[in-house]
């Protein structure tokens, strides 16, 4: 088992600097000027030297690119004393602890450095903070939604298939895997924000922290997250609608049900106890993955509801062309991706030990 999970924790990280070097590369080869960018008027020679030094932009490609994973990297190399030097160890950049001294250089143990914004010169890192909480109340909103509804609705249509309930939830869960988010959320908010916002009480747009009016600063304004946690779930909602329904026929007519029905058990026992259980087993992995996809796929719902979170920063930012906030959030939903898809085949070994083979 030990052997099993550090192979795919191996997996893991590879996947995690292919990403990097893609995105390194993709994003140095795009025209434009950084430092003219974060200067505007004000840009001089002077000026422009001393952002490009500060961003190793004066440095070749290769040296660039190794000064970027040295910032990715939770544990760097830098130069404790020269501030002449590429890699110095820059408090305003930098926070950590000291793990070996080497002379004049020290290894650190530190949070990864994504840069700063090109525009506000916030950190990376900070602004990502302060989005990714929105965006992950959203995308747990919106699972825990599909999760819940969704696997009442399969059972009820594996116990009355071919009825009304299941021919209706079929076509539910084909036109929401059909249906792209930003049209479902287009119509969504249009409907229930809009031409009945007086019987909902919710707003076409909204985020989950406003500005008071008043001027008493921000307030939680749960009934924001209403359209847009329903909008991000219909389509995970949809496929565990089919897989929940399909999973639980398949038990149901397995040898073991006919036993316990035989038995005389009442067909409450038999499915809540026996037959649910196990028809839940491939549901709950399947929603793990899926909570990956929400997290990125939630830039289209962001931006239909305004609703300020990484996809709405990451819109923002591509606007102004603003790189160090739209790679460093690249960087974090490529390793919520990779992090999630690590557990997910971690409990697929511990549930089916022939996958540890594999």
């Amino acid at each position: 088992m030990l052997n099993f999970i550090a192979r795919r924790v191996l997996y893991g990280l590879l996947v995690l600097f292919g990403v990097v070097t893609v995105v390194f590369i993709l994003f140095n080869v795009l025209p434009g000027d950084p430092a003219r960018m974060m200067l505007g008027q004000r840009a001089d020679k002077a000026s422009i030297e001393a952002i490009n030094k500060d961003l190793g932009l004066n440095q070749p490609l290769p040296t660039q690119y190794f000064l970027y994973l040295n910032d990715l990297s939770p544990i760097s190399f830098h130069h404790k004393s020269n501030k002449e030097s590429i890699i110095f160890l820059d408090p305003t950049k930098y926070e950590g602890k000291q793990l070996i001294s080497l002379g004049s250089y020290v290894l650190i143990a530190k949070f990864p450095y994504l840069r700063r914004s090109y525009q506000t010169q916030k950190k990376v890192n900070q602004i990502i903070a302060e989005t990714l909480v929105e965006t992950t109340v959203l995308a747990v909103a919106a699972m825990f939604l599909a999760t819940v509804l969704g696997i009442l609705l399969g059972l009820l249509s594996a116990l009355f298939k071919d009825g009304v309930l299941d021919r209706l939830s079929l076509v539910f869960a084909t036109s929401g895997m059909a249906l792209p988010s930003f049209f479902v959320g287009i119509v969504i908010a249009w409907v229930f924000g809009y031409l009945l916002s007086d019987y909902t009480g919710l707003d076409m747009t909204g985020s989950l922290f406003e500005v008071d009016d008043l001027g008493n600063g921000e307030y939680l304004s749960i009934r924001n997250l209403v359209l847009p946690a329903v909008t991000l779930g219909v389509r995970p909602l949809a496929v565990i609608v089919q897989l929940s329904r399909n999973s639980m026929l398949e038990v149901l007519g397995q040898d073991y049900i006919r036993t316990a029905r035989a038995k005389g058990l009442s067909n409450k026992i038999v499915v809540l106890k026996h037959a649910l259980r196990n028809a839940l087993n491939p549901v709950l992995t399947a929603v793990s993955g899926m909570f990956a996809s929400l997290m990125a796929g939630a830039v289209f719902v962001e931006i239909v509801f305004a609703w300020k979170g990484i996809g709405w920063e990451v819109v923002n930012a591509l606007e102004k062309y603003d790189l160090p906030v739209v790679m460093g959030a690249v960087l974090v939903i490529a390793v919520i991706f990779v992090v999630i898809n690590i557990i997910v085949d971690i409990l697929y070994g511990v549930l089916d030990p022939r996958v540890r083979v594999s």
